[in-house]
C-alpha cells in the first residue's frame, strides 16, 4: 500500500520559513518522483514543485522559484520543501504527491498516481 504522509506546517508570520517534510512508505520510493502541490479554498489545485528519483532534476512553478526548495532524502524515503520568505498567499494546504511511472524527469503538470492527506500552512502576522 502506497502512504505519504506530510509534517511540517504550521503558522508562520510574512518573510519567515517553514520546511515541510514527506515520509513515503510502501513502495519502491528511490524510483519515484515526488512532488507538492497545494490548494486554497475555491482555486484550482497549484503544483508547486517537483524532484526526480535521483534527485538530479527539479521543477519549480514561477509563483515560487528563488523562494522554495525541494530535496530529498533516499536513504530516509523522505521529500523535503524548504519554504523560505513565506508570503500571506502562500497560505493553504500542501500536499505531498508520486508518480508511480518511471520518468528520468519529473513535471508538475503531470497528474500525480498518489497523495498524502495535507498540511496547513498559514502566513499571517
Amino acid at each position: 500500500q502506497l502512504r505519504l504522509v506530510e509534517s511540517g506546517g504550521g503558522l508562520v508570520q510574512p518573510g519567515g520559513s517553514l520546511r515541510l517534510s514527506c515520509a513515503a512508505s510502501g513502495f519502491f520510493f528511490n524510483i519515484r518522483n515526488i512532488g507538492w502541490f497545494r490548494q486554497a479554498p475555491g482555486k484550482e489545485r497549484e503544483g508547486v514543485s517537483c524532484i526526480s528519483a535521483s534527485g538530479d532534476s527539479t521543477v519549480y512553478a514561477d509563483t515560487v522559484k528563488g523562494r522554495f526548495t525541494i530535496s530529498r532524502d533516499n536513504a530516509k524515503n523522505t521529500v523535503y520543501l524548504q519554504m523560505n520568505s513565506l508570503k500571506p498567499a502562500d497560505t493553504t494546504v500542501y500536499y505531498c504527491a508520486a508518480w508511480w511511472s518511471v520518468q528520468a524527469m519529473c513535471a508538475i503538470d503531470r497528474q500525480p498516481n498518489s497523495w498524502g492527506q495535507g498540511t496547513q500552512v498559514t502566513v499571517s502576522s
